[in-house]
């Protein structure tokens, strides 16, 4: 950013509790900040938001609480848009609660390819006390399409990780000099997009958070879509492969049958998939194709869900697989059983950023040479793998990583690699184990839903930790149906899982304790 980090710190200063008075909300339009405009500052009566797309029902999801633009409080509203280069221009938009401020800043993450403020996010956390902020990173468009990239190199920067940190800094600003002090604490909430924006704040800007949660994280996009061709091409591979979504209870029903107890109790749920070793050829069908079976060529594309992606020279694994029990979702608009994935974001950062041909054919990535090149362009723009947190943790920064276990989008396994990643590098995991931990939800999709407790407070367990020290031994998370929590289950910290007591009801989570899997 052109503001230089003493300059900020100075400013930040300026706007401690003894600094200036605070600021009346419309006045902001006024407020003179590095490379950047505001264009409107007004306040929004509570019960008055008129979103510019619409919410989801509301209702927790994942680590959210979802509400209705009916029933956010008044806040005051400012939108933004700032140029850190010749060919930025990053929109944000600061929502700050005009009565019981809670003190405290969040971010919010995108998802896909973003290109829209997640104004339903922000929504969620203002409902809890929070000033709030979010950009469309840099762009604007569909959350599957990546044709911003082609030609603007710039431009994907700020997608990768320029826009949300920018965005950041500016909205402190803007906070402080609304209320007349800075944030007590910062935090930020992603899943998805928003987990590799997570991940990629702690690594590149340890500074800008006191806690942050990271969903799901997508924070290897060029190996994750190289993962989505190659289940692509199994299909393409194999006439009369692909698998209608009628089809895919039959395989999700016949893997929980086999393998449902192995976590120690029969409840519908994959305590830890790895331990399952159900052989697909059980489904294979003996004569014709029928609703019951599986054709040997839809045999040879679950096995490449299943499988992990590989460089053919060197067999080094790419990117994992999905894990057995995700299969429900493989035909969502974040699975990949498409004949056509050019009609999905599957492949769009590769095509538009990568390549820089809307015409590329998947059907042409070669997993050695074309991954290597798509890895050389992309120079580390869009990865948020680094291990080294070093900097994040010595400033006393908590990170709270989850992602379910039957994630149709992006492996489980891949969060369990860089959880590993980061053990390895500083050393163990009593190294960690005070500022970083993994939960695995089983049972829950992608960012949440699924037929298991996918519904926690993410952002209670991250502000007890960060604000009174006390380190989140277990999560509760709940199963919604009809409205109400017909099962919870604690969430463990990896590599524990929840072990049923052998009393009581298994639907009742403190009939559960987190041990280490036998």
């Amino acid at each position: 950013m052109k503001l230089p980090v003493v300059i900020f710190v100075a400013m930040m200063n300026m706007l401690s509790p003894l600094g200036v008075a605070a600021a009346t909300c419309e006045s902001l339009t006024a407020l003179k900040l590095p490379g950047t405009a505001i264009g409107f500052a007004q306040t929004v009566a509570a019960g008055a938001l008129n979103p510019p797309s619409s919410f989801p029902a509301p209702g927790l999801r994942g680590g959210l609480n979802f509400v209705s633009a009916k029933d956010v409080p008044e806040f005051c509203r400012v939108a933004a848009v700032t140029r850190p280069s010749t060919d930025s221009e990053i929109k944000f938009e600061v929502w700050m609660p005009t009565v019981n401020w809670n003190s405290k800043f969040m971010g919010v993450g995108n998802g896909g390819m973003a290109g829209s403020i997640s104004y339903a996010s922000m929504a969620a956390v203002i409902s809890r006390g929070y000033a709030t902020s979010s950009t469309d990173t840099g762009h604007e468009g569909p959350n599957n399409d990546g044709s911003y990239a082609l030609g603007h190199r710039e431009k994907v920067i700020d997608f990768g990780y320029r826009a949300v940190h920018e965005t950041t800094v500016l909205a402190k600003l803007i906070i402080a000099a609304y209320y007349g002090r800075a944030p007590a604490f910062s935090y930020w909430n992603g899943c998805s997009t928003g987990g590799r924006q997570a991940l990629t704040e702690a690594q590149r800007f340890p500074a800008d958070y006191n806690g942050i949660v990271a969903g799901a994280p997508a924070n290897f996009l060029t190996h994750l879509q190289a993962s989505s061709i190659w289940k692509a091409q199994a299909i393409r591979k194999n006439p009369g492969g692909l698998i209608p979504p009628s089809k895919l209870p039959l395989i999700h029903n016949a893997v929980v049958a086999a393998c449902d107890a192995r976590d120690g109790v029969k409840d519908g749920l994959l305590g830890d998939p790895r331990l399952c070793d159900f052989d697909l050829k059980t489904l294979e069908c003996k004569g014709e194709e029928g609703p019951d079976c599986l054709t040997a060529a839809q045999l040879a594309v679950a096995r490449a869900f299943y499988s992990p992606t590989v460089n053919p020279r060197t067999r080094e694994q790419i990117y994992p697989g999905l894990m057995l029990g995700s299969e429900l979702g493989w035909s969502s608009d974040v699975g990949r059983m498409h004949a056509d994935i050019t009609k999905t974001q599957a492949s769009e950062y590769l095509r538009y950023g990568v390549f820089h041909d809307a015409n590329w054919d998947f059907t042409t990535f070669d997993f050695d040479s074309s991954m290597a090149f798509a890895d050389r362009i992309d120079d580390g723009v869009t990865r948020a793998t680094d291990p080294n947190l070093r900097d994040f943790f010595h400033r006393g920064g908590k990170l709270l990583q989850y992602h379910g276990w039957s994630d149709p989008s992006i492996s489980p396994l891949n969060s369990i690699n860089y959880y590993n990643s980061v053990l390895d590098f500083m050393g163990g995991p009593a190294s960690v184990r005070d500022s970083y931990r993994l939960f695995m939800a089983p049972g829950m999709d992608h960012c949440g839903g699924g037929d298991g407790p996918n519904t926690f407070d993410s952002i209670r367990a991250l502000e007890e930790w960060v604000e009174a020290g006390k380190p989140p031994d277990q999560i509760i998370a709940s199963h919604i149906q009809d409205g109400k929590a017909d099962r919870t289950r604690p969430l463990c910290p990896y590599p524990q899982v929840a072990i049923y007591k052998g009393i009581g009801r298994t639907d009742e989570a403190a009939n559960f304790s987190c041990l280490a899997s036998k």
